[in-house]
């Protein structure tokens, strides 16, 4: 499986979520909601989740090998990266 497309839908300066990102596998399964947050150690990316009814919140899709979990890691803060320098 392989990343076909990542776009960055949304960045924000305010707070520690800094970006949305969609991300495309194999031109034809596509994760919304997916967010650059800034972290104590520096940026990471959260899957999407959703609150449950106690409070905690769930993710909705996840990696299950950290292997798959580093290549969408940096295919998305490669790409975040990029549109932040764009704009500058």
């Amino acid at each position: 499986m392989k990343i076909t497309d990542v776009r960055v839908r949304k960045i924000t300066e305010d707070g520690k979520m800094k970006a949305i990102i969609s991300i495309t596998f194999d031109d034809a399964f596509v994760v919304h909601d997916i967010k650059v947050i800034e972290g104590q150690e520096g940026l990471f990316v959260a899957m999407p989740s959703r609150k449950m009814t106690d409070g905690e919140f769930r993710d909705i899709a996840h990696p299950i090998k950290q292997e798959m979990r580093s290549i969408i890691e940096e295919a998305v803060l490669k790409e975040y990266e990029k549109v932040l320098s764009e704009q500058n």
